[in-house]
C-alpha cells in the first residue's frame, strides 16, 4: 500500500497528495497525520492537491474529515493548489469543505496558518492578562 508523505516544516505539516486516493490510503493518511500532529505539536496542516486533476465526493469528504481531526488536535488546515476544475467539481457535488481554508499555493497557506496562530496567541495573551488583572 502506498503512503502519502507528511513533511514537517517548522510548526507546519505538509501533505502533498501525488496519487489517486483509495479508501485504504485515505484512512492511513488520516491516522498517520493525527499521529504526527500529536507527536510534533504542530499547529498547522497544509494539504497540497496541485497534482490532483479531478476530485470526487470521496476525496472531498476525506479532506473535510482530515480538517476536523486536525482541528480537534489544535491544528489549522489549509488546502492549497486547487485547480479551477477541481473547485467547480466540489461546488457541483455540494461539498463546501466546512472548516477548511484554501490558498493558491504553499507559501500563502503558510502565511494563513502563521496569521491564525498569531491571532490565537494574542487571544490567549489577552485572556492571561485579564486573569491577572481581575480583582477577586
Amino acid at each position: 500500500m502506498e503512503r502519502v508523505p507528511i513533511l514537517k516544516i517548522g510548526d507546519i505539516l505538509l501533505v502533498s497528495i501525488q496519487l489517486d486516493m483509495s479508501d485504504q490510503t485515505a484512512v492511513q493518511l488520516q491516522e498517520d497525520l493525527a499521529e504526527r500532529i500529536v507527536a510534533t505539536g504542530c499547529h498547522g496542516v497544509i494539504i497540497d492537491i496541485t497534482a490532483l486533476d479531478i476530485v470526487d465526493s470521496f476525496v472531498g469528504r476525506m479532506l473535510s474529515t482530515i480538517a476536523s481531526i486536525s482541528k480537534v488536535l489544535d491544528a489549522e488546515t489549509v488546502v492549497v493548489g486547487m485547480r479551477p476544475a477541481v473547485a467547480i467539481t466540489l461546488v457541483e457535488l455540494g461539498l463546501s469543505l466546512n472548516g477548511i481554508r484554501t490558498a493558491l499555493n504553499v507559501e500563502r497557506g503558510m502565511e494563513l496558518i502563521a496569521a491564525a496562530h498569531a491571532d490565537e496567541l494574542d487571544y490567549q495573551l489577552d485572556d492571561d492578562l485579564d486573569a491577572e488583572t481581575a480583582t477577586p
